[in-house]
């Protein structure tokens, strides 16, 4: 049998029997090493194959690129006359077939996998010498602390073709007598300890926090703006270069792809093209950030170009406002696409190509319902086997609005990953296109329109999430099916948000049920509420980066989005007192100790030096001032209870800024017994005999405006597993408006010119559109000062 044949074939190699079983899982790679192995026991006749030889051809089988498999005779001849005899030569003969498919440059060849060179022990002991000496000092003094892994590395590629382990063994041995045997203190790193405590970044932050820590905000913001191009490490960092497409795992190749790839490099200047293709039916959400970060960062970080490309194709769900809501949100984020374009562009040539399809016997007219469509496994098509001149007349009737939506469509013949067969490639609508008009009542699908605009505008790399997986294939068939230039699909996991929900459809619901305002509603984690809420988009940025691209789907809590928008925040927001729920206080005894109508008080009380404004003090208000209800708790000290530090009857307390503290002499209260107002006496601090516990915020002079507090829209995680759907998962304390605050009627003009701002002691809030400056100022709370510990 040919499992029987495959189990054969892998003991032939040495690999035991748990290694045959656990290799055979993987079909594709056992299929290699089967035709492997028969073409090695050609060479060897009678022969049995070495443990190396063995090795080395195992190693091929997981090295050699599917597309590149043609020159797997060449490799085996090689191995088995004993010119190819590490696994580094190895490597290098499978990038060769690769990158050179076709070519019968058998001097190239060996000299790109270094047959015919020599590397003596001297050699290697001479290499790691140079390396060990390279860094001697930095050595020394971090010893086993510092990077002995990389100077391993760069060891190894001083050495390319020796052996691996000899330059290990070599190595090791050289460290050992420069060192010595590691200590106690190696191994709980304390002899590093003084080198971590000389970082020029405080408090393991950033060198960016540190930078605006000093008030140095132009410097934060560039850091900030760089933090993006971290997101091109890691798995990013394994991306193709420019033309290097084949070099891709999956990728397809033709006799013409050698010819598309050099015109394709033409065109481009070998620049690394993306682009951002939205959908524009709805506003983009925080999952949106991480897609426009990585696309406009990955091109931006290698000098390359961003195309912003609407994805126009559905005309029954798109809407103007969402063409300018979406570029508006990508230029907020500081992104300037390369090209505006439109999927409706190419709906000409689009429709010339799917033509060209059908008449290659690639497509065909089926008349399945949409609902027998449906799902992963729709019935086999009676149509599939229509001729291709039936088809295209059929075809052109589509065109012409011969046939009612869902009486035919065009698909592909091709089976994808999942196995769902023909894929829709044009469906009928009888729906007014934004951009064309009535000109077309057919209209093309994802799978037939994305991959060849993709060609059309030279992408070299379409990033997408992984939910595109399953389409990869019908991705590289379709270009080459039309012999057009591929680009490459890239899968990289998509961005949930705990406690809320960012699907479109499920946005709109909740807009329609009146549950949210609209798309902008701050509580939601669309982008333009997170905007509307105050989020700057450097906080936002700072965390699609935070976030990275991994191919693994990230659910990730909206602290973490608090906490870059506060780092943020912290170094660009002026500081100014507001009071959410008034306490009336009027000073009965002491006005004199504050003689100024005004007071100055810093912007950044850390940092001085970075300006300041001017409030009203309470001696210009005949000693009325305004405190936080809850700053003052009545009963005394007993009463308020042993951890309360603010005011009681017998608690005095500090006033921010004015260098005096209030002590209670009456309390005033109404009908219904409930404190209305305190009379006070105003203390100099120095006539004190202990510095008061607490100095609390505070008004005087002060004009209404109106606060909204938000807090998380949903009470659970995943909001959509309440049995009761998502109106039963809302939080019913989401928003809680104080139209009765008061603030200092500096705020009358400040506020519009700044509209991100920290009220003292309550958190960061932001000027809502509502407004209507001067007379009228709504706030929004964007973050509280620190994360609540009982959330």
């Amino acid at each position: 049998t040919s499992t029987s044949m495959a189990n054969e074939c892998l003991a032939s190699l040495g690999l035991s029997g748990p290694k045959i079983e656990e290799t055979m899982r993987n079909k594709d790679l056992t299929e290699r090493l089967v035709a492997l192995v028969r073409c090695a026991k050609d060479k060897l006749g009678s022969k049995e194959l070495s443990k190396v030889q063995g090795n080395l051809i195992y190693h091929t089988g997981t090295k050699l690129k599917k597309q590149a498999f043609a020159g797997h005779e060449l490799i085996v001849n090689h191995i088995i006359n004993g010119d190819l005899a590490t696994e580094a030569q190895v490597t290098a003969a499978c990038d060769f077939c690769l990158k050179q498919i076709g070519s019968g440059d058998l001097d190239a060849f060996k000299a790109a996998c270094g047959i015919g060179v020599s590397i003596t022990p001297e050699d290697i002991e001479r290499a790691v010498e140079e390396v060990i000496n390279k860094h001697k000092q930095e050595l020394l003094a971090q010893r086993y602390a510092f990077g002995i892994n990389k100077l391993l590395g760069e060891a190894r590629s001083n050495l390319k073709w020796a052996d691996g382990k000899q330059v290990k063994c070599e190595f090791e041995v050289q460290i050992l007598h420069l060192l010595g045997p590691k200590t106690d203190a190696d191994r709980t790193g304390a002899a590093n300890a003084s080198l971590v405590a000389k970082q020029p970044a405080a408090r393991g932050k950033p060198a960016a926090v540190a930078a605006a820590a000093n008030g140095n905000a132009e410097v934060f913001r560039e850091e900030t703006r760089s933090l993006a191009d971290q997101m091109i490490s890691g798995d990013a960092a394994k991306f193709h270069k420019p033309g290097e497409n084949y070099l891709t795992d999956g990728y397809v190749m033709t006799p013409r792809t050698r010819f598309l790839l050099g015109r394709h490099l033409e065109q481009t200047g070998g620049k690394v093209f993306t682009r951002f293709p939205p959908e524009p039916n709805g506003i983009l959400h925080i999952g949106h950030a991480k897609a426009i970060n990585f696309n406009f960062g990955y091109a931006r970080a290698h000098n390359g170009h961003c195309y912003l490309r609407y994805d126009d194709t559905n005309p029954e769900k798109e809407e103007e406002k969402f063409f300018v809501a979406i570029r508006d949100i990508v230029e907020w984020l500081g992104y300037t696409p390369y090209k505006v374009t439109y999927a409706s562009d190419n709906f000409d040539q689009l429709y010339e190509w799917a033509e060209s399809l059908i008449m290659r016997g690639k497509a065909y007219v089926c008349h399945q319902s949409p609902d027998q469509l449906k799902g992963h496994n729709p019935p086999p098509s009676p149509w599939r086997d229509r001729p291709a001149e039936e088809s295209l007349q059929l075809f052109r009737a589509m065109r012409a609005g011969m046939y009612a939506e869902g009486e035919a469509c065009l698909r592909m013949r091709l089976t994808m990953e999942d196995s769902k067969q023909d894929p829709v490639a044009y469906r009928i609508k009888y729906a007014r296109h934004h951009r064309t008009g009535s000109k077309w009542c057919i209209y093309p699908t994802y799978d037939y329109t994305h991959c060849l605009c993709d060609s059309i505008e030279n992408i070299t790399h379409s990033l997408c999430t992984k939910e595109f997986q399953n389409r990869r294939s019908s991705y590289y068939w379709l270009c080459n099916a039309l012999d057009l230039y591929c680009p490459v699909q890239w899968e990289y996991g998509r961005l949930n948000v705990c406690n809320t929900v960012m699907s479109k459809r499920k946005i709109l619901n909740l807009v329609q049920k009146k549950a949210v305002a609209d798309w902008d509603d701050p509580r939601l984690f669309t982008l333009t509420a997170l905007r509307r809420r105050g989020v700057p988009p450097e906080a936002v940025n700072l965390f699609a980066a935070k976030v990275g691209v991994t191919m693994a789907s990230a659910y990730i809590d909206p602290s973490l989005l608090d906490a870059c928008t506060r780092e943020i925040l912290n170094t660009s927001a002026p500081r100014t007192m507001v009071v959410l729920d008034p306490l009336k206080v009027t000073i009965v005894e002491g006005l004199d100790a504050v003689k100024s109508a005004a007071l100055t008080v810093p912007d950044y009380p850390a940092s001085p030096e970075r300006g300041s404004h001017s409030i009203a003090s309470f001696s210009a208000s005949s000693g009325v001032l305004y405190l936080e209800r809850e700053d003052f708790r009545d009963g005394g000290k007993a009463g308020a209870g042993a951890g309360f530090k603010r005011l009681t009857e017998d608690q005095p307390v500090g006033l921010k800024h004015a260098n005096v503290a209030i002590a209670v002499r009456q309390v005033v209260r109404n009908a219904a017994g409930q404190v209305s107002e305190l009379r006070v006496a105003c203390l100099p601090l120095d006539s004190l005999p202990a510095k008061p516990k607490c100095f609390v915020h505070w008004v005087a002079d002060p004009v209404q405006v109106e606060v909204r507090l938000y807090e998380q829209l949903f009470t659970m995680k995943n909001p959509e597993e309440h049995p009761d759907g998502l109106i039963a998962a809302m939080n019913p304390n989401s928003l809680a408006v104080k139209p009765g605050a008061l603030a200092d009627r500096y705020l009358l003009t400040a506020a519009a010119i700044q509209r991100r701002l920290q009220f003292e002691r309550l958190g960061y809030f932001y000027l809502d559109q509502d407004s209507s400056p001067p007379g009228r100022l709504i706030f929004n709370r964007t973050v509280t000062l620190k994360e609540d510990v009982g959330k």
